[in-house]
């Protein structure tokens, strides 16, 4: 069933004082025995640090729950441009003793105050999204930490205070900023306006802090101490929602109306895990509110007719085949997803192996649609919606856990973009997912899907992903950032385990091309870049362009763990 692995070298990364091994693999797998997997246990994360967390607790005999909340508090302090104890997540985990899948929404909440117009100025168009996305009224009720407790107390095995020992320790001693964090604070425009921010991520001289910085959190470290005795009441109750609101309410740009009642009153949710067939696996997501597990089953179910295990990685012919199948997935989703608790989303019908077959017909071997309009889906569809515009940047962190019983976490955490909405407080940042929602919450007369609403989630295109095999035995997790190339990213690598039998580094490696229904995307500098005079003879209108993926994945085979975790950002899998 398994491709033998790779040959892998090892390279010695350096960080904070820890000396971490760090195993690269080449773009296919090659021929040779592999080289001692990690049988036990493993975790892939966005950063050394956060990894090396979660493998503690994995060693100390924790939950792959418990080592994901560890990772979460470490990445939260050393990855805080991307996600954050500020933020939301959703969470997939798989308990082996029963197969079963449970799927946690830790996704944020409009607060009830909220206008339906907020994006809009007072004559009815767009406010620019630089207004919209910076400041108070940006920021939806943080759903992260309140998710995290309710799987522990499921899922958890350890305190939930020893998993917030190694986070606080960095906190308080400091690390060294990453390359990429260092990028990060430079590229990013804005971020100096707003003083506390400007007081962590830039020195006295003004410039951002430099690469190999110490740098040290103890506001973080005290609000982590807080959080480790008296749990995560202590962020959603009492001083901390009270300056959470006070931050908000007094914001240098855009201030908003927060309550502490939004704060307290936040539940996280257990949703139905969406699951469909693929050719010999079972794939599973999350439900919406975020559109990543509709969409991804949606674009196997339009793949499965074609034979994409006798094209080759990087073919035109795969790549017009995969960028079809999504301009049909990316329609529905742009038309059909939001919180459903609010609106009808037409799940069922979405995934309808019918409708998915009749779909299907309009993929061409030879020639683009283009762009396409959504389905009808069938069965459970009540009301008409009109397509929502959205605008979603990349800055989430994805990862994956196996723990020593066999049970996996796929978890997708985010803040928006990065940095969030630039409010720093305590030591961590505030979102800006509520710039998630809509701009117009009516379009041609007829109602968004994803419009704001008070207590609504926002739409996502996170897209945290188990695979199981034929028997119900877990066979892969993984997951990325990316924005709405999510759901792109996460497909591509899927085809690459499944279709083309890859191990899991070489599927995270394969050069990445995106279709939203509209231009096709070809990942800069990598060498599906030379088809893009094909694909337009195809009919395709190509652009070439850095694809920042971050994927975070764990395969398991007959071997062990076999982990992987994307070069395009810092992430690294450990396991024993």
């Amino acid at each position: 069933m398994f491709n033998q692995l790779k040959s892998k070298k090892i390279q010695c990364f350096q960080i904070s004082g820890i000396c971490l091994l760090l195993f690269l693999s080449g773009l296919i797998s090659g021929s040779g025995a592999a080289l001692n997997l990690p049988q036990r246990h493993m975790i892939s994360t966005a950063n050394p640090l956060a990894s090396d967390a979660g493998r503690e607790i994995l060693r100390a005999g924790g939950s792959a729950v418990d080592a994901a909340i560890a990772a979460q508090a470490v990445l939260t302090l050393v990855e805080p441009q991307s996600s954050g104890i500020g933020g939301g997540a959703f969470l997939l985990h798989f308990r082996n003793t029963n197969r079963q899948i449970d799927a946690y929404d830790g996704r944020e909440t409009a607060p009830a105050g909220i206008h339906p117009n907020i994006f809009l100025t007072t004559d009815g168009k767009r406010r620019p999204f630089k207004d919209t996305s910076r400041g108070g009224g940006a920021v939806g009720v943080p759903g992260l930490l309140r998710m995290l407790a309710m799987a522990h107390k499921e899922h958890g095995r350890l305190p939930w205070a020893q998993l917030f020992e190694r986070a606080t320790q960095l906190s308080e001693n400091g690390f060294r900023v990453s390359p990429r964090l260092h990028q990060m604070i430079r590229r990013t425009p804005g971020l100096q306006f707003f003083p506390a921010a400007k007081a962590y991520f830039y020195g006295l001289n003004g410039n951002p802090v430099p690469e190999g910085h110490l740098l040290k959190n103890l506001p973080l470290a005290n609000i982590y101490r807080r959080i480790a005795s008296e749990g995560p009441n202590a962020f959603y109750t009492g001083e901390i929602a009270t300056d959470i609101v006070r931050t908000i309410h007094t914001a240098v740009r855009n201030p908003a109306k927060m309550t502490v009642w939004d704060i307290q009153g936040y539940k996280p949710k257990k949703r139905q895990v969406l699951c469909r067939s693929y050719r010999k696996w079972h794939i599973c997501g999350m439900p919406p509110p975020t559109s990543g597990g509709i969409a991804i089953l949606q674009i196997f179910g339009f793949l499965e007719k074609f034979d994409l295990s006798s094209m080759a990685p990087g073919s035109v012919e795969a790549l017009h085949l995969i960028s079809e199948a999504s301009r049909l997935a990316y329609a529905d989703r742009h038309h059909f997803i939001g919180d459903p608790d609010f609106v009808n989303v037409p799940t069922n019908g979405l995934l309808d192996p019918e409708y998915l077959r009749v779909r299907a017909r309009r993929i061409s071997l030879t020639k683009s649609m283009g762009i396409v309009e959504q389905g009808k889906p069938p069965r459970s569809f009540k009301g008409a919606f009109a397509a929502g515009e959205t605008d979603e940047f990349p800055s989430t962190s994805h990862l994956s856990v196996i723990d020593s019983a066999g049970n996996a976490v796929s978890m997708t955490s985010s803040i928006e973009r990065a940095f969030g909405s630039r409010l720093m407080i305590h030591g961590f940042l505030l979102n800006n997912q509520l710039t998630d929602f809509a701009y117009f919450p009516h379009r041609s007369g007829l109602p968004v899907a994803n419009a704001v609403a008070p207590g609504k989630r926002p739409r996502s295109s996170m897209s945290p992903t188990l695979v199981l095999d034929g028997s119900g035995r877990l066979f892969a997790t993984l997951g990325s950032p990316g924005g709405s190339r999510i759901i792109a990213y996460v497909t591509q690598t899927l085809i690459g385990l499944l279709d083309w039998g890859l191990d899991m580094q070489s599927a995270i490696n394969l050069p990445r091309h995106v279709n939203r229904n509209g231009v096709t995307e070809l990942e800069k500098g990598t060498s599906i870049g030379k088809h893009k005079h094909l694909l337009r003879q195809l009919g395709h209108e190509v652009r070439i362009r850095s694809l920042n993926s971050g994927l975070q994945g764990i395969r398991v085979t007959a071997a062990g763990l076999d982990g992987g975790a994307d070069r395009r950002r810092e992430g690294i899998s450990l396991g024993d």
